[in-house]
């Protein structure tokens, strides 16, 4: 049977039965495909920290921030 006529359980159950490491790719290709789930304040934090826009939390609680960031 093809996919086109599989439930979404069925091909669940699919998943469930592959190896770790092909279950990985399922999870990777729809990880790629749908980031919807994923909350936007945290791709823009992601998207920070790409460009060099971050500060560990010891630095943030307990230095003073320079002259430009006050």
């Amino acid at each position: 049977m093809d996919s086109a006529g599989m439930s979404a359980v069925e091909i669940i159950e699919r998943i469930k039965a592959l190896p770790p490491a092909e279950r990985a790719l399922v999870a990777r290709f729809i990880v790629e495909q749908d980031d919807s789930w994923i909350p936007e304040e945290f791709k823009e934090a992601m998207r920070d920290a790409q460009s060099g826009r971050f500060v560990d939390t010891e630095t943030a609680l307990f230095e003073t921030p320079p002259p430009h960031l006050r």
